[in-house]
């Protein structure tokens, strides 16, 4: 008699992906009732997670704290995203330059108590342009305001008329983002009239353009994936390069263990 065959051990299940969370543009509703409020993502940003192994999941501007904080313990990390409106100058004690446009206040408001829990949760965090900004205020950075007149003999960081608009850059030698980028000179996109003025006490300075200006941040705790860059990895005028970072942040939240942890370090949600 034929010896029957073993059956086949079944396939390995693959290993969960993680889930990245999104924080969202808004806009209010119309004066006239015309339309009504809308928030909305930028398709760069889930396109990037999905391409990089990652699940993105969309965060509205939820108004209730206790439901914001379960759904960041239903996350494996956060993109804080950027956006072509500005934080409010006047939120950190500065008059508004003529040239700021400001987000709409529920937009900011939201931003605030989000990266507010996941910096108290210790979640992976990666923060793109006004999102890296945002960061740096809330752990106790200051902002340039516009760069033409803080840094007028500096490189152009921004064009209303060409949209492709990139400079040259240099990682910090032993940063995460030079873990991502190799050493040497970069070039990426740029799309901004403020910048990260003085560096939050536990943060460090992880890239500069060659006018000095602070490009990326990073924390100084090994044990937390939490970095802030001024470029955009997510936009059509990315690199292949710029992958590598978004590849480096899901490496970072699926390895992470996030615990809620008690209001420290001066954050500035609510300001």
């Amino acid at each position: 008699m034929p010896r029957r065959k073993k059956p086949a051990a079944p396939a390995p299940k693959p290993a969960p992906k993680p889930v990245i969370g999104i924080n969202g543009d808004f806009r209010g509703p119309k004066a006239d009732n015309s339309l009504p409020a809308l928030s909305w993502f930028n398709a760069g940003y889930f396109d990037t997670v999905t391409k990089g192994g990652g699940l993105p999941t969309l965060i509205p501007p939820m108004m209730d704290d206790e439901d914001l904080r379960q759904y960041l313990g239903m996350v494996d990390g956060i993109i804080l995203s950027g956006g072509p409106l500005d934080l409010d100058p006047a939120r950190q004690g500065v008059e508004r330059h003529p040239a700021t446009r400001t987000m709409p206040v529920r937009r900011e408001d939201f931003d605030r108590r989000l990266a507010t829990m996941a910096i108290e949760m210790k979640l992976p965090i990666l923060a793109i342009g006004a999102g890296m900004q945002l960061l740096n205020v809330l752990m106790g950075g200051t902002l340039h305001q516009h760069l033409p007149e803080d840094n007028p003999t500096g490189l152009p960081h921004r064009d209303g008329c060409e949209a492709n608009l990139r400079h040259l850059l240099e990682p910090v030698p032993g940063t995460r983002v030079e873990a991502a980028y190799g050493t040497g000179e970069i070039r990426v996109n740029s799309l901004h009239h403020m910048a990260v003025d003085a560096v939050a006490p536990e943060f460090v300075a992880s890239a500069h353009a060659p006018d000095g200006i602070v490009e990326a941040i990073e924390t100084q705790d090994e044990d937390w994936y939490c970095v802030g860059v001024q470029w955009h990895p997510e936009n059509e005028t990315a690199s292949a390069l710029d992958m590598q970072l978004i590849d480096g942040f899901l490496t970072a939240c699926k390895e992470s263990s996030p615990a809620v942890l008690p209001m420290s370090r001066g954050l500035r949600a609510a300001a």
